[in-house]
């Protein structure tokens, strides 16, 4: 005994053309055709859910993602402020001569 299912369909008379018509010209059977389009919802289906939760997981990740890159930046700020702080330090007037000056800024 055959491990396959009869399937009955309805259709209207305007579809029931238009499936005749591919049929005609893809050159093919009733069953095969039908086969064929069930067999490409399905992958469609699992590829567009795939993208789905591909699109979920970055949406899910994208603020992770702005943090630990933020995390960089604020490491490179402080040090930046910080040096910007030894700068101001030795900008007085009068330091010709100074070692502090020297030392910064070579």
């Amino acid at each position: 005994m055959s491990s396959s299912k009869k399937l009955v369909v309805n259709l209207s008379e305007s579809l029931n053309n238009e499936f005749n018509k591919a049929l005609e010209q893809d050159c093919k059977k009733r069953s095969e055709f039908i086969r064929e389009a069930i067999i490409l919802y399905i992958e469609e289906k699992k590829r567009l859910s795939l993208i789905e939760q591909m699109r979920k997981g970055y949406m899910e990740m994208a603020q992770l993602n702005v943090e630990i890159s933020e995390m960089g930046f604020a490491k490179d700020i402080d040090e930046l402020k910080k040096y910007e702080a030894k700068l101001s330090e030795s900008d007085f007037p009068n330091d010709n001569s100074s070692e502090k000056r020297r030392y910064i800024l070579c």
